[in-house]
């Protein structure tokens, strides 16, 4: 299984939440491969950046030392993220442009997986 970590997740992997951080050993243990979006990263970054977060800016740095950063450089994301956000719009759903682009991610991230 291939995981796409997302905002929430990484900030609980820095404040140490013990669940979330034992999850991760776990997964990462059973050898599965664990992503973040360039999009989590910025979220993530801005954010410690604000508060001044020096610890966690530190951990923050290591953590993307440990894991792949997905980028937005395959046009079957943008693809996946414009048909996603089509069909939210007619269904009369909206979730944040970063959320598209993240969920587009992972879509593109698992079909590369499952086609090697």
């Amino acid at each position: 299984m291939t995981y796409l970590l997302d905002s929430n997740i990484v900030s609980y992997i820095l404040k140490k939440i013990t669940t979330v951080n034992n999850k991760l050993r776990e997964v990462s243990f059973r050898g599965e491969e664990i992503f973040i979006s360039c999009i989590t990263y910025y979220e993530v970054k801005r954010g410690l950046l604000a508060i001044n977060a020096t610890r966690q800016l530190a951990d923050f740095k290591q953590f993307c030392m440990d894991y792949e950063i997905l980028f937005l450089d395959d046009i079957e994301i943008i693809e996946k993220a414009c048909e996603i956000h089509v069909d939210l719009q007619r269904r009369g759903l909206t979730i944040q442009e970063q959320d598209i682009l993240i969920a587009a991610t992972a879509i593109a991230q698992r079909s590369r997986t499952l086609s090697h």
